[in-house]
């Protein structure tokens, strides 16, 4: 992107920022003059990656009083947080017969109950400001059944009505929301997801592999990169009128 894009005077929080797809935007925020705020259970992690504008904060995106702590905390040191990515989630399959609600109760406070305890600790100091972006990342499988993934699905489709909805709330003042909705990505999360995959199928890590590398259309694995531009885009100028959107990153027409 070009110089006229600065984020330059904004703060930006990225949950699971130590990794993945959250550590791609953080980067890419980092580089066009953000300060951004990661967050992530794990301290040592966030420490790994911290500097060069990025500031790591432990935070469980579960816990309530862990949330509005860290949030608060950041926006003393460095602002209102006027880019707000829930990026944090876990992805793991398991037939629903098999799945005990303990599982499904886990998914569900990562994935959406996290979002929406993260952007509702951003909103207020947000509306404050006269320009805001929540971009949350969602996933294909908030668009369409996952086979064998149905709680991980229903996470991601609540969030992407949780963000559909926010957007109606905001209509016509200065804040977006839009949702990010990436096949499979080349991460950890994947690396953990092939191994999982063969032990509960039989199959070997390098054919469990192939299966998500095949069920994206352009049948390759995205870069975690890729899914960063399109979160640059959404800070971008010109982007004001993307609002309630689920963006698909998932190599073509997948829902």
């Amino acid at each position: 992107m070009t110089s006229d894009t600065s984020l330059t005077g904004k703060h930006a929080l990225v949950t699971g920022g130590g990794t993945g797809i959250g550590l791609a935007i953080a980067h890419a925020l980092a580089q066009h003059g953000a300060q951004v705020t990661i967050t992530g259970r794990r301290q040592e992690v966030l420490d790994a990656v911290a500097g060069d504008g990025l500031w790591g904060a432990a935070m469980d995106v579960r816990d309530e009083a862990s949330v509005d702590t860290v949030v608060n905390a950041a926006v003393a040191a460095r602002g209102p947080i006027q880019i707000c990515v829930p990026n944090a989630g876990i992805a793991e399959g398991r037939a629903l017969h098999k799945t005990k609600l303990e599982f499904w109760r886990n998914m569900m406070s990562t994935n959406l109950d996290g979002a929406f305890l993260t952007i509702r600790a951003c909103l207020p100091g947000m509306r404050e400001t006269d320009w805001g972006r929540v971009i949350a990342v969602s996933s294909i499988a908030g668009l369409r059944g996952l086979p064998g993934g149905a709680a991980y699905s229903a996470s991601k489709h609540g969030l992407i009505g949780l963000i559909r909805s926010l957007s109606e709330d905001y209509m016509g003042q200065p804040y977006t929301f839009n949702a990010l909705c990436p096949g499979y990505v080349d991460t950890p999360i994947v690396d953990r997801n092939q191994v999982a995959i063969a032990e509960r199928t039989g199959m070997s890590t390098e054919d469990a592999r192939q299966v998500m590398i095949d069920s994206n259309r352009h049948k390759r694995l995205i870069d975690a990169d890729e899914v960063a531009a399109a979160a640059l885009w959404l800070v971008g100028p010109g982007s004001q009128s993307i609002n309630g959107q689920c963006i698909q990153i998932s190599g073509g027409q997948t829902a």
